[in-house]
């Protein structure tokens, strides 16, 4: 009787972008717009599993994924970089030939490639409250 080698009818769903509860939980995602979450999935994509740190995406390239102008992901950008989702290891410069090099992004979520633990600075992220303004000092009424 010869039985079937294991795993031969499995092909596997291919590659996939697995975002965590406890990132979804975090008050930095919660309070995080549509787009902000879409570039940061669209970074993610990119994430092999061994490349933190050396993640490669241009504001041009992000907007041709996401389908939107070019001039719209750089907010994103900072957005996610001031709530600590990213940051960037390598900034955006010419090469040596006069060929333009994009920006090379961390994610914070992953431990990075020079094998230093994850950061996760996003957890940390408060929404700033707006202070309690006193609405002006009591006026009397002058008795005349």
């Amino acid at each position: 009787m010869v039985r079937k080698a294991y795993k031969s009818s499995k092909k596997g769903a291919g590659r996939h972008v697995q975002l965590p509860e406890w990132v979804q939980a975090s008050e930095a995602w919660a309070t995080l717009r549509p787009g902000p979450r879409a570039l940061y999935i669209e970074i993610k994509r990119r994430f092999n599993g061994v490349n933190n740190g050396r993640i490669i995406l241009s504001h041009r390239d992000a907007a041709k994924a996401m389908n939107i102008h070019r001039n719209t992901v750089g907010p994103w950008f900072r957005e996610l970089e001031k709530r600590g989702f990213i940051r960037m290891a390598q900034a955006p410069h010419l090469g040596p030939s006069g060929v333009g090099m994009s920006a090379h992004w961390t994610l914070d979520e992953e431990p990075c490639d020079d094998l230093k633990p994850a950061a996760k600075r996003f957890m940390s992220w408060r929404q700033k409250q707006n202070p309690r303004t006193i609405s002006g000092t009591a006026r009397h009424k002058k008795d005349a």
